[in-house]
């Protein structure tokens, strides 16, 4: 099998190395608007050769785009005018509506399947790449019943050669899941760290006296806004209502401590206490 990644930096190269370890696919094909980027995944041994666009969508059996949301949202359709029906594509988005929506009416949409892995870093680029960050966890297949039960099967098999567990939803649940469960997370590092830019203008103070778990709040804040805008504005009515639920409950807490009432502060940290119950 000849697999084609349409982006070769962390999701691509971290799903290419893994299944190369897996011996799934005989030959891996690059393609990117980077040629930097190309030549540095050749040189780690995350593809054998990269192809232009069209020749290298054309020559392989599976097409993985690991590419901005936007930037999905036009290849994809460019991409299934060029398959036939012995072809697969799968994408690795964060947001799926407005990629389902975009390829809906397409003669190909069932060479399609919408699959989202759910891991990253704060890290890009083919040197970010780890063939074993996907091990144990999530992998969402949205709106299966829309795709070809072979291509399903096709990208299922990688799930689990990427040591996932499966979840199957449809894309506008999945969207509303990772506006609570990912993008909100995303938006509160920026802000934190922008509130924290603002009032300690020293960088040599927070370097100094950071925490590891101001640290750890803060990681999500690298991470590049060329992916993460695309990602807020293709799901911006579920972020703004996760954001607006956020900032009701940030009110509570300058509310209690404004008030001096402690016994409401700690209300409000017992209750968060319960995700000690969901995430062991």
């Amino acid at each position: 099998m000849k697999i084609a990644i349409i982006g070769v930096g962390l999701i691509g190269g971290s799903i290419a190395l893994k299944l190369r370890e897996k011996n799934f696919g005989a030959e891996f094909i690059g393609i990117d608007k980077s040629e930097i980027h190309l030549q540095e995944a050749q040189e780690l041994g995350i593809i054998d050769r990269f192809e232009d666009f069209e020749n290298g969508v054309k020559n392989a059996d599976l097409i993985i785009t690991a590419i901005p949301v936007d930037a999905t949202v036009k290849i994809l359709p460019q991409v299934l005018d060029l398959i036939t029906d012995k072809q697969t594509v799968m994408d690795t988005g964060s947001t799926k509506s407005g990629i389902v929506e975009a390829i809906k009416n397409h003669p190909n949409r069932k060479r399609f399947v919408a699959f989202h892995p759910m891991w990253g870093t704060e890290n890009s680029g083919p040197k970010a790449a780890q063939k074993e960050s996907f091990a144990g966890r999530a992998a969402v297949i949205c709106d299966r019943e829309d795709s070809d039960q072979d291509a399903l099967a096709l990208v299922e098999n990688i799930a689990k050669n990427l040591e996932m567990h499966l979840i199957y939803m449809n894309a506008d649940a999945h969207d509303v899941h990772t506006a609570y469960i990912s993008h909100i997370s995303h938006i509160t590092s920026y802000a934190l760290a922008n509130t924290v830019l603002e009032k300690e203008r020293e960088e040599d103070t927070i370097f100094q006296l950071a925490s590891s778990g101001f640290s750890s709040t803060v990681r999500l804040a690298k991470s590049h806004p060329e992916m993460w805008v695309p990602i807020f504005k293709q799901n911006k009515e579920n972020v703004l209502d996760v954001l607006n639920e956020h900032i009701t409950q940030l009110r509570k807490f300058k509310s209690a401590l404004e008030k001096e009432n402690f016994e409401l502060l700690e209300e409000l940290i017992k209750n968060a206490n319960k995700i000690r119950g969901i995430l062991k």
